[in-house]
């Protein structure tokens, strides 16, 4: 591993250690949880949309996970800011693994996309695509 690695590390500590967006949002149009259960990690994300529903105004996240899961959440709440739902729609795992810029192991993955599982869910839930009382997020992986 290069100096390169070492700096993303650097980057998946600091995140975990001070998460952005951690917290609540006043007035979420999407609020969903979800879980990873090989692990136990758990994550919540709301997010809030602008009028015409098509842009992703804010985003907070909670919950309780290892570094990947946490570190993960906070960089895709930087991420979604100003995101179209549709791109949200569109990011897949190398999405996410890129942009945490290190290699994880197959294992790992799981914790690394739930917060994007989740806030997919969340907006399909919201579209009326997924019954939410009867979805809660797990990734399968």
């Amino acid at each position: 591993m290069g100096l390169g690695s070492d700096m993303y590390r650097q980057q998946i500590l600091d995140h975990y250690k001070n998460p952005r967006n951690y917290g609540e949002l006043e007035d979420a149009d999407i609020t969903h949880v979800g879980e990873n259960p090989s692990c136990g990690d758990t994550i919540r994300m709301q997010i809030a949309l602008d009028d015409a529903e098509e842009e992703i105004e804010a985003v907070r996240f909670t919950g309780d996970g290892c570094a990947i899961s946490m570190a993960s959440a906070s960089m895709l709440s930087e991420r979604l800011h100003g995101m179209s739902v549709a791109e949200l729609d569109a990011l897949d795992t190398d999405d996410i693994t890129e942009m945490l810029g290190v290699d994880i192991s197959p294992m790992r993955v799981k914790c690394a996309v739930l917060g994007r599982q989740v806030a997919q869910d969340g907006a399909k839930i919201h579209r009326g695509e997924l019954d939410p009382d009867r979805t809660r997020t797990k990734t399968e992986e």
